[in-house]
């Protein structure tokens, strides 16, 4: 294994040392965290101003909106945020007057939630954004867009 050199600051002090070599540009979890934030706030910067929410907000409404019954629990999962991240979105959404706070019957411990009508209506109007968002990537990646969602698929795709 090749060695790289690597600059390490100890109480104030550089220290020299070695670390095996590695080309973190070309580290494919790296590359999709970097592409996945620069897709997520350049979308962000077409609505935010106008309408007021947050990346997470944009997260979980489109998630309620699109999926039923979900809770706290499922749209974690989904949305790659911690629980306690959803719940405080979700407050937030909610005292908007966008989201809906229902206790599950069969499991008081479960909320889930639903768009009220201004949600609806929120939504009506960010989807289309998103929607001409896409139609600008998919122009960007041309030919490759087949390729680029299959591979999607392939990562996506949860061990059986």
């Amino acid at each position: 294994m090749k060695l790289v050199d690597c600059v390490v600051k100890k109480k104030g002090f550089h220290v020299a040392d070695k670390l095996p070599e590695f080309d973190l540009e070309k580290y494919l979890p790296y590359r999709f965290t970097v592409v996945a934030a620069r897709l997520s706030d350049d979308l962000a910067k077409k609505y935010k101003k106008r309408y007021g929410i947050s990346i997470p907000e944009w997260r979980v409404l489109l998630n309620v909106g699109y999926t039923q019954n979900l809770s706290v629990r499922d749209i974690e999962k989904r949305v790659n945020l911690e629980k306690s991240k959803v719940s405080r979105t979700a407050a937030k959404l909610e005292a908007k007057g966008f989201l809906i706070k229902q206790i599950d019957g069969d499991d008081r411990r479960l909320v889930k939630f639903t768009l009220t009508p201004e949600g609806i209506r929120l939504l009506g109007e960010l989807i289309p954004i998103a929607q001409a968002f896409q139609a600008e990537i998919k122009e960007k990646l041309g030919d490759q867009i087949g390729l680029v969602n299959q591979t999607l698929d392939l990562l996506m795709k949860e061990d059986e």
